[in-house]
């Protein structure tokens, strides 16, 4: 079976630049959303080298816009002083029925906002994020050892299909 690709890695015109592994090892994934970002010239170039990590960020909801925080862009290595900061806010664009809807679920306990991947899809940068929900300690256990069970019971088919081969 192999590695669980998002929707992002799969389909064509699309070029994964980083994926949040672990906010799917964190998090219930309930909703996503696909969005744009506004972004500087050097920002891009940067993403264009397959640059960044999604590892500490998260979405917040201010003044009706979201914004995207913590998201790791280094700096583009040819950039002269108009370089970007590497950890500054990123405004999302999202339809206002999205907004709203993300917001009023955003504020209920225990949910937040996360970023999944980061990707261009035709030449545009986007981000997917996902209205998700913690998870306990045994919730993350319990994925755990379905993981497993399932890299188990495939190994043990692949295996019988080989011997059934010779």
């Amino acid at each position: 079976m192999g590695k669980q690709l998002s929707k992002a890695a799969k389909e064509p015109g699309r070029k994964l630049i980083a994926q949040n592994k672990k906010a799917r090892h964190d998090y219930h994934i309930l909703t996503t959303y696909e969005c744009g970002m506004v972004l500087t010239g050097t920002e891009v170039k940067s993403l264009r080298q397959g640059r960044a990590s999604l590892a500490d960020g998260f979405v917040q909801m201010d003044g009706g816009e979201a914004w995207l925080h913590n998201v790791h862009i280094p700096e583009y290595s040819q950039g002269t002083w108009t370089n970007h900061a590497a950890r500054r806010k990123r405004k999302l664009l999202l339809h206002r029925v999205e907004i709203d809807k993300l917001t009023s679920k955003s504020q209920e306990t225990g949910h937040t906002i996360v970023p999944l991947s980061l990707y261009f899809k035709d030449g545009r940068a986007k981000v997917e994020i996902a209205l998700a929900k913690g998870k306990k300690e045994y919730d993350k256990r319990q994925t755990l050892r379905e993981k497993q069970d399932r890299r188990e019971s495939d190994r043990a088919i692949a295996a019988a299909r080989r011997r059934q081969r010779h």
